[in-house]
């Protein structure tokens, strides 16, 4: 057996506002999303995530997420360069000795993204 693909979906309560976030700030596209705006599938290039508005099974007052989405790139410095002002950011370019170079932003739900490219 083979693992293909990993698909984070993440919750919200504003998925149109959530797609918009994800193609006009990050260059994401939307492959699909419900005619009630309660589910979309995004991707750029290998990274493909999900949002979903949260299911009835699922209690959910907030996003909460005791991780982050880390995006490995092939340029990070250019990414920082066109993310760092129009988005909040956790933490700006930095290296670190674990052999990443790497920043963090919030989506406009409050979720961490990462995005970091291996150190040569």
């Amino acid at each position: 057996m083979k693992l293909t693909a990993l698909r984070p979906v993440i919750y919200s309560k504003q998925v149109k506002f959530t797609v918009e976030f994800y193609i006009e700030i990050l260059g994401f596209t939307c492959n699909g999303v419900t005619e009630d705006w309660t589910w979309a599938s995004l991707s750029r290039d290998e990274v493909e995530i999900m949002v979903s508005y949260p299911n009835a099974h699922v209690p959910f007052d907030k996003p909460t997420f005791t991780g982050s989405i880390y995006i490995t790139v092939d340029n990070v410095d250019e990414l920082w360069e066109q993310l760092k002002v129009v988005t909040h950011n956790c933490y700006a370019l930095e290296t670190f000795d674990y052999g990443m170079r790497e920043f963090a932003i919030y989506d406009n739900n409050g979720y961490l993204i990462q995005f970091g490219q291996p150190v040569e």
